[in-house]
């Protein structure tokens, strides 16, 4: 075999070999294959392995899997007329592979680009206030927006977040006291409420104290108009019990020895001479008596009552 044969016969293996790789696709499960032939669309194909004919079918890989498309900060106009920059990302499937092949050029290009303009609708509808407040309905009326227009191009969009809403610089210090003066304010009413309970707590503790002083104030009253109670009753009946006795002693005594006692009691208070005293007309009789029963034969006569002895 000569050279050239050589030649050849390498040239014809390479092309068989160029031919049946393009002919034989291994397709996985997450791809499909939109298959032209000769221009004209000839199916979907795959997973698995698919062939394609070389030269007359031309194949065009869609991944369907579920992807996200990451919108870079566009500013927009909100209804109040204040700019805006927001960034947000856009997740999509592609559901219908022939139509995101046939029916756009470039899908994801184009995704882009509507998401974009579509923003600054939805936005132009709304006043800041609202696009800083209401960012999930926002969010809502991106996606249905979004699906609206690119469903005919075999795109589903199932999520739409947005990540950063930038308001302008004035409206950002005019957030900032804002927050400022509302967490002053949180604060006032918190210190004021803890106040409030403070002072209920001390005015509840005053309370049970002034009522415990008061329950411990009669008690002691009790007790102490008890103990009185009993003392002077002891007092009584020790008094009583003394009368008793004295009674009991003096029933004996006559009158010559009361009068002697008397007189004793009269000489002893006498000593002293800074002692005044005043003598009762019952003393003065019994001394009247004393002295007649003395002058006398020694027995007592019966004193009348205007002070004269005999009968």
């Amino acid at each position: 075999m000569d050279q050239f044969t050589l030649i050849l016969v390498i040239f014809v293996v390479l092309v068989l070999f160029y031919i049946i790789t393009r002919m034989i696709r291994i397709v996985p499960e997450t791809e499909r294959l939109v298959v032209l032939a000769l221009g004209r669309y000839a199916g979907t194909r795959g997973p698995g392995i698919v062939l394609i004919i070389p030269i007359i079918e031309q194949a065009r890989k869609v991944d369907i899997r579920e992807k996200f498309l990451d919108i870079p900060s566009q500013t927009a106009i909100t209804k109040d007329n204040a700019p805006i920059s927001i960034d947000f990302l856009v997740y999509y499937r592609v559901i219908d592979p022939k139509r995101a092949v046939l029916q756009v050029e470039n899908v994801v290009s184009a995704a882009v680009n509507i998401a974009t303009t579509t923003l600054r609708a939805v936005i132009g509808d709304i006043s800041l206030d609202d696009v800083l407040a209401k960012r999930e309905q926002i969010n809502d009326t991106l996606r249905v927006k979004l699906d609206e227009i690119t469903e005919r191009w075999g795109m589903k969009v199932t999520t739409v977040e947005i990540r950063e809403i930038q308001p302008p610089r004035d409206v950002q210090d005019a957030m900032n006291r804002q927050m400022t003066a509302e967490r002053e304010r949180r604060a006032t009413v918190t210190r004021a409420s803890g106040e409030r309970e403070a002072a209920i707590a001390v005015a509840e503790g005053e309370k049970q104290a002034a009522v415990l002083r008061a329950q411990g104030s009669k008690e002691s009253s009790i007790l102490q108009a008890e103990g009185e109670r009993q003392a002077q009753l002891l007092r009584a009946q020790g008094y009583a019990d003394a009368l008793k006795a004295i009674h009991g002693e003096a029933k004996d005594v006559d009158i010559n020895t009361m009068a002697l006692q008397y007189m004793e009691t009269l000489r002893e208070l006498g000593a002293s001479p800074s002692t005044k005293f005043v003598l009762p007309m019952e003393l003065a009789t019994m001394a009247q008596q004393i002295v007649t029963t003395m002058a006398g034969n020694g027995k007592a006569q019966p004193v009348r009552r205007d002070g004269q002895v005999g009968d």
